[in-house]
């Protein structure tokens, strides 16, 4: 080998060395949340974990899983656990808060989400009941191009629309 190959392949060793420890030499700094921030994210998600367990346990109760008895007294302990988590997080977000009490700003929630299941049952419907309409149009249609009777000289259905047998070829 002579002395520029040696050389050339000494660079391109060097070169991919290089690249291989980068992530090595990186300065890697992750950031810094601060306490706040983390029970920010806390209360956040346990204010929707409530919302949702109310939630289900509203149609539980509407399809008749949970009694009466049970059904007011798990969901005014989950509104209330729901008005100290809103609270609490009045207190770390204070543009949040207005005149509405926590309990409301829950049940206005908790009314939307409701509003908006309704509508996606009545697309889901009116989407159903185009599909059924195609459906039954679609049969109608087959159902005129049905058969107009048998061949008379071998016995095979034939359609209303044909001049000659499908089968044998007699006319028909």
């Amino acid at each position: 080998m002579d002395i520029g190959a040696i050389f050339l392949l000494l660079t391109v060793l060097v070169l991919i060395g290089l690249f291989v420890t980068r992530p090595f030499f990186a300065n890697r700094r992750m950031p810094i949340i601060s306490g706040s921030d983390q029970e920010l994210s806390t209360l956040l998600a346990e204010r929707d974990r409530l919302i949702t367990a109310l939630q289900e346990l509203d149609f539980d109760h509407t399809l008749g899983k949970i009694p009466t008895e049970d059904y007011s007294g798990m969901r005014s302990d989950l509104l209330l656990r729901a008005s100290n988590v809103l609270r609490k997080l009045d207190v770390l977000q204070p543009q949040n808060s207005g005149v509405v009490d926590a309990e409301s700003r829950v049940e206005a929630v908790i009314a939307a989400r409701r509003a908006d299941a309704a509508i996606e049952k009545t697309d889901q419907k009116a989407a159903s009941d185009d599909d059924l309409e195609e459906l039954i149009a679609s049969r109608r249609a087959a159902r005129k191009e049905r058969s107009a009777g048998f061949c008379p000289k071998c016995g095979k259905p034939v359609l209303r629309s044909d001049r000659f047998c499908p089968h044998c070829g007699k006319s028909i």
